[in-house]
């Protein structure tokens, strides 16, 4: 950030937005770009007014009007820092009052004139439309590994505890994808609580912290490679790519892998496949809620998915799962119709982030109806490959009979597997699971243990979505047999689902 600011400085750029939460850090680099190009710097705010750090003096200047046209009486060569003033420019983009908005307009052409600078900061920024374009929109990182560690050595420190190098390293791991003040208060718990740098306790913190946004969650998989029947062909080729993120790699010339789109029937298992990724590939989990990035506010959508890019690339590396994608980019086709653009924008901005991307962060995303999704995210490039999820064949529902028999502390070698598996024909994976369930829910009201004929029966009892949507399936498979690789085995073997070239 320190670098880019001072380039466009020396550029002749006059006007800058800083989206952050840490107010604090950033002002920390602005110091520091003020000191490195021998500027003067000032700083306003509705409460405090009129400050210039060096001198310490003060001026009241409560009015956001008398604060910009305070830049005219500044020396050359200075730099007005105005925290928060995007609120008194317009809401929803619209500007409320256009005196403030025609003497921005004119502060800032009188800068370019005479060396001068206008930063506003704040957490999230929409400017009227008339200023979108006389500012830089910049995003401040979150904080680096060096950071952290130097934050986690000197709190150690202070609480007088001896952290061995060990210690510091895992913890400034646990706290990647953390502000600095998140990061701090997280560690400083830590000693308190554990009287060390407890990196469970940090990864645990963090979890939360991250997950109180509502648009990015730290999931902490319980289920393993084992927990899936079947979907050999998928799990070889990820299993294939968890050396793929080393350096070995990259001397190698392999490119950093970029993700997988897995399509399919619902209950077939992709959720569950996205999980057991974190198992394959052994890196963390962060689960996207792509419905909740969409908010009412203009411009605070597209910074939902900047914040949540921003925290995966600063984990990295790491998986990112976005669970039934089409859900959130379906409506980018009518987005001008329907939301002002707002789902194109956003759209847009995935795209441009997952073809760019050059941190390692893995784009794990799963998908029922294909025919929602926009052709684009389908394009060679976004994904490193795109696997269909059908109906398990009599190989996989036998494994998946016998995982979920298992998981009830049953003994399958006691029941009738042979005829589980010919009856469930068409059965997904979820409904084989809930077919045993209501079977040991039948057992438990009689007050007798689990029988093969009480599976048969809640078998006979259920209708699979094979059969109630099987007009959607035939269409999903057909799509799929020459655009897609089979997740199974024995498909692939077969090549009843070759890929077309794109």
């Amino acid at each position: 950030m320190q670098e880019k600011l001072t380039q466009r400085i020396r550029a002749g750029f006059s006007g800058f937005c800083i989206v952050t939460a840490e107010e604090a850090r950033f002002e920390q680099v602005i110091h520091a770009v003020a000191e490195d190009l021998d500027y003067q710097l000032y700083s306003w705010s509705v409460t405090d007014g009129l400050l210039c750090p060096a001198s310490g003096s003060v001026r009241d200047v409560p009015d956001p009007l008398e604060a910009v046209n305070a830049l005219k009486d500044l020396p050359e060569s200075s730099i007005l820092l105005l925290r928060d003033f995007h609120h008194f420019l317009g809401q929803d983009g619209q500007p409320t009052d256009p005196i403030l908005l025609r003497a921005v307009r004119d502060r800032l052409r009188d800068a370019r004139r005479t060396g001068k600078v206008i930063i506003i900061t704040g957490c999230a920024i929409t400017l009227p439309v008339d200023l979108r374009k006389e500012f830089v929109t910049l995003d401040l990182p979150l904080p680096e590994r060096d950071t952290l560690r130097a934050m986690a050595e000197r709190l150690a420190e202070s609480a007088g505890i001896n952290a061995e190098s060990a210690s510091l390293d895992g913890a400034t791991e646990a706290a990647r994808g953390l502000t600095t003040v998140e990061a701090e208060d997280i560690m400083a718990l830590s000693l308190v609580a554990r009287q060390t740098l407890d990196t469970e306790m940090i990864a645990r913190e963090k979890a939360k912290a991250i997950g109180d946004g509502g648009i990015l969650e730290v999931i902490e998989p319980t289920e393993t490679v084992s927990d899936i029947g079947g979907l050999e062909a998928l799990k070889t080729w990820l299993g294939k790519r968890q050396k793929a993120f080393s350096a070995d790699a990259r001397e190698f010339g392999l490119p950093t892998p970029k993700g997988v789109l897995i399509l399919g029937i619902p209950g077939t298992g992709k959720s569950l496949t996205a999980k057991v990724t974190s198992c394959l590939l052994q890196r963390p989990i962060l689960k996207l809620d792509a419905g909740k990035l969409f908010a009412g506010i203009v411009g605070e959508s597209e910074a939902n998915l900047r914040r949540a890019t921003q925290t995966a690339e600063a984990i990295a590396p790491c998986i990112l799962w976005i669970d039934e994608i089409e859900k959130g980019m379906s409506g980018a086709r009518s987005s001008g119709a329907t939301d002002g653009g707002t789902s194109a924008r956003v759209f847009g901005s995935f795209l441009s982030w997952m073809q760019e991307k050059t941190s390692p962060v893995f784009v794990v995303a799963t998908a029922n109806d294909i025919s929602q999704l926009p052709p684009e995210l389908l394009r060679r490039g976004r994904f490193d490959d795109l696997f269909f999820v059908d109906l398990p064949d009599e190989t996989e529902r036998e494994a998946i009979w016998r995982i979920h028999i298992r998981r009830h502390n049953r003994s399958e070698r006691e029941l009738d597997m042979t005829a589980f598996v010919k009856l469930s024909e068409g059965f997904t994976g979820s409904e084989i699971e809930q077919t045993v369930t209501d079977a040991m829910f039948d057992c438990f009201d009689s007050g007798t243990d689990l029988t093969s004929q009480a599976i048969i029966s809640a078998i006979q009892n259920t209708v699979p979505l094979s059969i109630t949507m099987s007009e959607d399936i035939g269409r999903l498979r057909k799509w799929a047999a020459q655009r897609a690789r089979s997740a199974s085995l024995a498909t692939s073997a077969s090549g009843q689902h070759r890929r077309i070239a794109a």
